[in-house]
């Protein structure tokens, strides 16, 4: 039990920075030790030592048994050891001198007070890190501080101080020193002033702790939340799946005359919230993401670029898209699928573009396989015309030359005799009666 007055000092010091007192009273033993060293300026093997009796912090000079002395300083032979202690000193056994520690003095009671502080924020540093680097996440409370260079500084439990970056801020919200916030944990960080816990009011992890906060389904695991993302101080989608048949994700996260999620937009200072229920069907998920905007029909274009087209009616095409397209950007993020929004009338007019595509085509096709009729036909009565002579055997040069020979030859033969019979024969009438312009030769 403590009951000097260092003890009772280690023990509030300890309560107030919320480290054990075993951490400072280390913390005091490495710092007499440190001013020890500058006191006496020797290459002795000091030690500290906490005396819990006493309340005071002993110091020893160690010295090693060693059968042959060669540093006196930090050694001792067996035999004094033995005129010392006994039969019971051995070698490789350490032997402790002690020495006075009231001489030290203010400086080195100084020293001793830096390596004292230092240790101790060392330590609380440490223990800070530890706590909230397992807490990145949570939601936690806190009051503004001040501001640096457009930053928030948060203090939060009393002893430890957050920053809020700028980018981390919604735009939709503005603050005064002494305002109470409430922030998402987003990282800690280490850095030479100590450890960086970071808080953001834009992750979605914020949203999603409220909805745990306050929708008791979702606590105990009957509702799970499967997706949320946000546009800070605008919009945020919420995607919820009921393990439960009986349980209406949606209705219960919305609450008896939207209750519970207007306490959550209260929260967030007015930004709107869709809440929309999961689907493994990727159709029927991106049906509700598109939410409140009625979509007509949905089909997928591509499952490996996870590409999908959404027709809606002329007068949603605007709600679907939504302000500067937030409606569908949120929508595929939740989604992960990449969203193609197109109303009726551009439907009607690519498709009636996809037909007269089409028809131009086909019309196209008709005539070249007219006029691929026409050139064959062409072509077959040139052929036909050319048959007879396509289809004669060729006839060699000397066949030919014979051939010719042999005609020749025949139509001597025909015309000799008649030649002859011209010759011989008199003039006579057509009818073969002798000519009446001839007269019989005179008789002498």
């Amino acid at each position: 039990m403590m009951t000097n007055t260092l003890q009772q000092t280690i023990e509030a010091l300890a309560k107030e920075k919320g480290i054990e007192p075993e951490v400072i009273i280390t913390a005091i033993e490495d710092a007499v030790l440190t001013a020890s060293r500058k006191y006496y300026k020797s290459n002795e093997n000091l030690k500290t030592r906490f005396n819990p009796e006493t309340g005071q912090v002993d110091l020893f000079a160690v010295r090693h048994i060693v059968p042959e002395v060669t540093d006196p300083t930090t050694e001792i032979s067996l035999e004094e050891a033995q005129a010392l202690y006994g039969e019971e000193a051995e070698v490789d056994m350490e032997i402790e001198f002690p020495k006075p520690t009231d001489v030290l003095g203010r400086i080195a009671a100084q020293t001793a007070k830096q390596v004292i502080f230092q240790k101790v924020r060392e330590a609380e540093r440490e223990n800070i890190y530890a706590e909230y680097n397992q807490r990145v996440g949570e939601v936690v409370n806190g009051t503004v501080k001040r501001f640096e260079n457009g930053d928030m500084i948060v203090e939060i439990t009393g002893r430890a101080e957050a920053i809020l970056p700028r980018k981390e801020q919604s735009r939709a919200e503005s603050y005064n020193p002494s305002d109470r916030v409430r922030a998402v944990i987003k990282g800690v960080t280490r850095s030479a002033k100590g450890p960086q816990i970071v808080l953001s009011r834009t992750d979605p992890a914020l949203l999603i702790k409220l909805f745990e906060q306050e929708v008791p389904e979702i606590y105990d695991g009957t509702v799970v939340i499967r997706g949320a993302v946000r546009e800070a101080g605008d919009r945020a989608k919420v995607a919820v799946f009921s393990r439960e048949r009986d349980v209406d994700p949606v209705g219960a996260c919305v609450g008896m005359k939207g209750t519970r999620v207007q306490a959550i937009i209260r929260e967030l200072r007015g930004e709107k919230i869709d809440i929309v229920e999961f689907s493994e069907d990727p159709v029927a998920f991106v049906t509700h993401a598109l939410s409140p905007a009625k979509v007509q029909r949905v089909s997928i274009g591509d499952d490996r670029e996870k590409t999908m087209e959404v027709v809606v009616e002329d007068k949603q095409l605007s709600l679907a898209i939504g302000k500067k397209g937030q409606n569908v950007r949120l929508a595929a993020k939740l989604t992960g699928w990449r969203i193609d929004i197109k109303s009726e009338e551009e439907k009607r007019r690519e498709v009636e573009a996809q037909f007269a595509g089409l028809e131009a085509g086909l019309a196209e096709g008709e005539a070249q396989a007219e006029n691929g009729l026409q050139a064959e036909g062409e072509l077959l009565a040139e052929g036909g015309a050319e048959t007879g002579g396509e289809n004669e055997t060729p006839v060699e040069p000397a066949e030919a030359e014979a051939v010719e020979a042999a005609a020749d030859e025949r139509e001597e033969r025909v015309a000799a005799p008649a030649a002859e019979e011209t010759a011989g024969s008199e003039p006579r009438a057509a009818d073969g009666t002798e000519s009446e312009d001839t007269e019989p030769a005179e008789t002498q």
